[in-house]
């Protein structure tokens, strides 16, 4: 059994915000995965768990409902979702578009 339960909590996805964007995203030391998604796209259900899944990994993952983020999807203009953004050293780095699976979103990450 683990001694520490609450570490759990700080490696799955964390959710981003336009309050947190700047402070968890941009200005994240290791290259950062923010899944643009929202709760009535069947492909973002389906992106979701592969995104937990690099969070429980050790990468640096986020997950930014549209609809409660409208102005943040616009500056990034996400135009399907789901729609998934790399940042690195505060800027975009690599954009996909659609269900992306956790190999390629790996390899990205890891460049």
């Amino acid at each position: 059994m683990r001694e520490n339960n609450r570490k759990d909590e700080s490696i799955m996805a964390k959710v981003i915000t336009t309050q947190n964007f700047e402070e968890e995203v941009l200005k994240s030391e290791k290259p950062f995965l923010l899944d643009f998604w929202a709760t009535w796209c069947g492909p973002c259900m389906r992106q979701g768990p592969i995104v937990e899944e690099l969070g429980e990994e050790g990468y640096a993952v986020g997950k930014l409902d549209v609809d409660q983020n409208m102005e943040l999807a616009q500056q990034f203009r996400v135009m399907s979702i789901p729609t998934l953004i790399i940042f690195k050293n505060g800027a975009e780095a690599h954009r996909l578009v659609g269900l992306t699976d956790k190999e390629e979103l790996k390899k990205l990450l890891d460049e």
